[in-house]
């Protein structure tokens, strides 16, 4: 029994210390490099682009933010089901 405790203890506090919130959403700005973006939310889960420009997103079960590069330049970003 208390294996499943700490199984769920740990969930609980990798959730809690996601780097996928308001708070860090909240910090991008256009104009930031790719190493900035990369610094305040870490590796991304996904990266696709084409013709100099880059789509990146990184996700934390149903929340996500989306970042699109021209170049290393952060050109847009969205986000969903941040708290």
């Amino acid at each position: 029994m208390s294996m499943r405790i700490a199984a769920l203890l740990a969930c609980c506090l990798l959730a809690a210390c996601s780097k996928i919130n308001q708070d860090n959403y909240a910090k991008l700005k256009p104009g930031m490099s790719k190493d900035e973006v990369e610094r305040l939310l870490g590796a991304p889960d996904e990266c696709a682009g084409a013709l100099g420009m880059t789509s990146c997103t990184w996700t934390n079960g149903q929340s996500y933010i989306s970042v699109q590069y021209g170049g290393d330049t952060v050109m847009l970003f969205s986000g969903k089901g941040l708290k």
